[in-house]
């Protein structure tokens, strides 16, 4: 806490009472209690002190900040004197202080007994705007921190009207292991062993499932692994020769993958569900067609294709009709194009491009073929989307080694997520489902 955020508590403050014992869920009689979100505007928010449960406050306040909807103000965490003040109808919360420290929203957790309450405060409004309980699991239990950021994507929900993409997960490469990470960075695991090699980690929609290259004497099969159970199968049609870039359909039940023969590169999709129908989509004709991704409607795949020349992103529908070319390019001015992944919400495909004697991450608006770039600095490749649509992962080398980065394509704002060096092809998963959010 800065000195003059210290200064304004010491000067407000009245009791360390218990946040327990504060007003309402409902404002008085005749108030009415709104928020209005206006996107573009960043409003203040500030997770407030109180006793226990400090590392909850923590992720939380991590969350928020990086969720780029909110300026969170940082409060040293133990000091939790002067939150309430007394009035004729009891404990109510120290509303003129942090109105002085400019936040528009307050986050008070408490324990209520077995459950944690999360409450919003409306500073502007001097009102609660919403309350949740949540039975959290032990801060020991594998399954805390996720339950944290399921709390934090409904604090965002709560007031911008769209969940926050916290409650997600990054699987990665390092030395030819399969990583995967907590949105924030923290709790890396291990999902491969030390002598396997690995590559092109990728999600199911429902996050039980990923799919990767496993490589063994000379050729790599597309194989599908449990993240509950590790138990694994291999994709049909990739039991021979190189298979690589995997992608799942919107519904699980198809794969997309490049398989490389005498005939060139290809892409192929199988039904994993039935373990049946291999299909091939494209015909090489001395071109390689590979790194296939799907339209979140299922109807179409972006992919790269070097059938003029140099790779770039192209498309077609997911039964390999209709192939054309998606990002504009000119030979000279722009390099191959690679890596392509399909946002969210279906308006932009994102991409690495040459450029300029480096590599940067850009977009393609899928609807008017324009392209825009987000980076310039340093080497840049591999971008994958968050859950929410408005942030990307993607490898760059602009610290030293190839670490993983998070942009988001609204604010330009850029973070370092990992720092263990020499990392490669991030996915990043959707929301992980969980238990109904809140008890109450």
């Amino acid at each position: 806490m800065n000195t003059l955020h210290r200064a304004l508590l010491l000067a407000l403050v009245s009791s360390p009472a218990s946040l327990a014992a504060q007003d309402s869920l409902h404002p008085p009689e005749g108030v009415r209690v709104g928020i209005e979100y206006r996107p573009g505007v960043r409003p203040t928010i500030v997770v407030l002190p109180g006793q226990g449960l400090d590392s909850v406050r923590a992720i939380m306040a991590r969350d928020l900040d990086y969720s780029d909807r909110f300026e969170v103000i940082p409060l040293n965490q133990s000091d939790s004197g002067g939150i309430l003040v007394r009035t004729d109808s009891g404990p109510t919360i120290n509303y003129a202080l942090f109105r002085t420290l400019g936040a528009d929203f307050g986050i008070a957790i408490i324990q209520q007994g077995p459950s944690t309450a999360v409450r919003l405060y409306d500073l502007g409004a001097g009102a609660v705007r919403h309350e949740e309980r949540y039975a959290l699991p032990a801060p020991f239990d594998a399954g805390f921190r996720m339950a944290v950021h399921r709390i934090s994507d409904a604090v965002v929900r709560w007031i911008t009207g769209t969940p926050g993409a916290a409650a997600s997960q990054l699987l990665f490469v390092q030395m030819h292991r399969i990583w995967r990470i907590d949105s924030d960075g923290a709790a890396m695991t291990a999902l491969s062993g030390p002598t396997e090699e690995l590559l092109s980690p990728a999600w199911s929609p429902d996050g039980t499932l990923m799919a990767f290259t496993h490589f063994v004497e000379g050729t790599g099969s597309v194989m599908v692994q449990n993240l509950l159970t590790g138990k694994r199968s291999t994709v049909p049609g990739t039991q021979t020769e190189l298979n690589i870039t995997p992608a799942f359909s919107p519904d699980g039940r198809v794969v997309a993958y490049a398989h490389s023969g005498e005939e060139g590169t290809d892409i192929y999709t199988a039904d994993v569900v039935q373990n049946c129908c291999v299909q091939r989509l494209t015909v090489g004709r001395f071109a390689d067609n590979l790194s296939p991704t799907f339209a979140p409607d299922g109807r179409r795949m972006a992919f790269v294709s070097t059938r003029a020349g140099q790779p770039q992103i192209y498309v077609m529908g997911a039964d390999g009709t209709d192939q054309e070319l998606l990002a504009p390019f000119d030979y000279g001015a722009t390099g191959p194009s690679n890596a392509p992944e399909w946002s969210p919400d279906g308006a932009n495909v994102a991409f690495h491009r040459d450029v300029d004697g480096g590599r940067q991450i850009f977009l393609v608006d899928v609807a008017s073929r324009r392209v825009r770039q987000l980076t310039s600095s340093g080497r840049n490749e591999d971008p994958t989307w968050a859950p929410d649509g408005r942030h990307l992962a993607f490898v760059s080398d602009r610290s030293g080694q190839r670490q993983l980065w998070v942009v988001d394509a609204i604010t330009g704002r850029i973070r370092q997520l990992t720092f263990i060096g020499q990392v490669r092809l991030p996915a990043w998963s959707r929301r992980l489902a969980g238990p109904a959010p809140g008890t109450n």
